[in-house]
């Protein structure tokens, strides 16, 4: 449940799958989009969270595919739900990049955009058995989900 130090390819795919879409976004923000007013302590934990979950799943090898393994499907649904994520991009870039936009749910799933990927490395924590993985997939959670829901609920204003 501690994890065992190594590389985890199957973390670096994730965090690419996390972070190319997210560069491209910086050049894509939604119209009147705004970083002011966050709460703090949500920002200090998605910080906090961004930082231990990149670390996670780059430093444990418990990530990799173990073939036979009956845990396999924790990390199929992992990347499902990150291709979801990846869904929920696409719809983004191709529409007119409001806060609406922005801040949409895919089916069903609230603030997809903040919500998928917590969803997917919590799994990737669950597949793995890698505690650590799951602490800070909670804390990132806590402060992205809960910065999200407070600009929805402004940009629905």
């Amino acid at each position: 449940m501690m994890g065992h130090f190594g590389f985890s390819y199957v973390g670096l795919l994730f965090l690419l799958m996390l972070f190319v879409p997210n560069i491209i976004w910086a050049k894509n923000l939604p119209k009147d989009y705004t970083s002011q007013n966050e709460n703090r302590l949500l920002a200090f934990l998605e910080r906090v969270g961004e930082v231990l979950t990149s670390c996670c799943a780059l430093c444990f090898s418990d990530f990799n595919i173990r073939l036979g393994s009956p845990w396999i499907w924790w990390l199929a649904a992992a990347f499902v739900t990150m291709v979801l994520y990846e869904v929920w991009w696409v719809r983004y870039f191709r529409s007119e990049r409001t806060l609406r936009d922005f801040y949409s749910s895919l089916l069903g799933v609230p603030v997809a955009g903040a919500t998928l990927p917590v969803i997917a490395f919590l799994l990737l924590g669950i597949y793995g058995k890698v505690i650590w993985m799951l602490i800070a997939a909670l804390i990132l959670g806590i402060g992205h989900i809960g910065i999200h829901l407070q600009h929805r609920r402004e940009a629905m204003e």
